[in-house]
């Protein structure tokens, strides 16, 4: 049968056209660089004595990148170390001038770039508050009526009065990130010192997402978290020695992102990156148990997963796994085929059939399956990633949890014994 080879992930992410709405964020030719010393000479003594100047090298953070933001996008940055993400949430934030090139911003704005950026150690909860608030526009007044809410979702009420230098590091990023999203901004900077907060207050920050998503407000997100650029984001760009890599649908930034992440080598002289992945999934369906093919199942009804892939070249000891993925961006379950089964070599134009029985266990929802392939036996060494093969629904009664059991509960009521 004929395959597919195009299907990637879903063309318009949630559905949302932003033609129509005006640029709120423009950038055009930025450029960074920093000089860096290459002999640190860290005493007037050592400079006296070895006669010497400390040598510099230039380090280009950011080249001639442009791209432009609409309002109400839920955009996201995402690249590796050094990549320089946080530069240019830094540059957007004037935070650093730029050396060439011009941002433009249309909005109130809110940075949350790095952790205690824009509070006072010396001064307490309460004071930073209010000063946070006056520091972004407000009275007085309307900077401390504010203090309540963002004490209650930060969980800090008994700490109002402790000075910040006393704060732990979790405790901080609970606060700035609250004082955030309690604010009137209209475009948030966020960057991914999220993850030091713990897992409640991360959960926290998921709903606040969720929120912001569908909202007037702008969102640029800097992350290495790819679940989350394709969960949350409208388009996303990826970064690579501060250029312009990729830019567009965040299922194909994200892969484009892991491959060259973990890739070890290139299958050819040519960037990577522009290329079509060495094997491309063709179809992927969903079957009854009477081997009908279904778009939707029952809670607990037998589900037969199939998808055909096929290479586009040469792949050694590949690897094939899928994941379920429910709204929430949580891997509900993964299988892969078996190791005895692994061929020890894929041909280019050879087609792979994938066939597995599913014990559906899932709860009633809508979800995602995601593909990846491996070379060389090496999880490292990505071939594929496309987060978006499939989607269907689990329908039947809602029960709580992402799973639900069989299960057998025995109650007896006893009667009591006299003391």
């Amino acid at each position: 049968m004929a395959v597919d080879t195009t299907q990637d992930g879903p063309a318009t992410p949630r559905g949302r056209d932003f033609d129509a709405e005006p640029v709120v964020i423009e950038a055009r030719g930025v450029t960074k660089s920093f000089r860096l010393p290459v002999n640190k000479i860290s005493s007037l003594k050592e400079q006296i004595t070895t006669f010497s100047r400390p040598d510099y090298r230039q380090l280009h953070a950011l080249r001639d990148v442009s791209f432009e933001i609409r309002r109400g996008e839920f955009f996201g940055i995402v690249g590796r170390n050094g990549s320089g993400k946080s530069t240019l949430l830094k540059v957007l934030a004037s935070i650093y001038a730029a050396d060439a090139g011009r941002v433009r911003m249309a909005g109130r704005l809110a940075p949350f770039i790095e952790l205690g950026v824009g509070f006072n150690p010396e001064l307490t909860a309460r004071e930073n508050v209010e000063l946070n608030g006056v520091m972004m526009g407000l009275e007085r007044r309307q900077a401390r009526s504010r203090l309540g809410a963002v004490l209650e979702f930060a969980e800090l009420e008994e700490f109002v009065d402790m000075k910040l230098k006393n704060y732990s590091s979790g405790m901080l990023v609970r606060l700035a990130f609250s004082v955030m999203i309690q604010s009137d901004a209209e475009i948030l900077l966020i960057d991914e010192v999220l993850a030091v907060g713990d897992a409640a207050f991360q959960q926290k920050c998921a709903d606040v997402f969720h929120e912001m998503r569908d909202s007037e407000r702008t969102v640029i997100l800097v992350t290495h978290d790819m679940g989350a650029v394709e969960h949350y984001c409208h388009r996303a760009m990826l970064l690579h020695d501060g250029e312009v890599r990729g830019m567009g649908d965040p299922g194909e930034v994200a892969r484009k992102y892991l491959r060259l992440n973990f890739e070890s080598a290139p299958s050819s002289g040519e960037d990577s990156l522009g290329e079509v992945a060495d094997i491309v999934v063709g179809e992927a369906w969903l079957q009854d148990g009477a081997g009908r093919r279904a778009a939707n199942v029952e809670k607990g009804e037998e589900l037969h997963f199939c998808a055909e892939l096929e290479a586009k070249r040469d792949v050694e000891g590949p690897i094939f796994g899928f994941t379920f993925v429910n709204p929430d961006g949580v891997e509900v379950m993964g299988f892969g085929v078996p190791k005895e089964d692994l061929p020890e070599r894929v041909a280019a134009g050879e087609r792979i059939q994938i066939r597995s029985r599913v014990e559906n266990r899932l709860a009633p929802g809508r979800y995602v399956v995601r593909c990846w392939v491996h070379r060389n036996r090496n999880i490292s060494d990505i071939v594929l990633y496309s987060p978006h093969i499939l989607d269907f629904v689990v329908f039947g009664k809602d029960e709580a949890g992402v799973a639900f059991f069989e299960t057998e509960v025995e109650f007896e009521l006893k009667e009591g014994e006299a003391r």
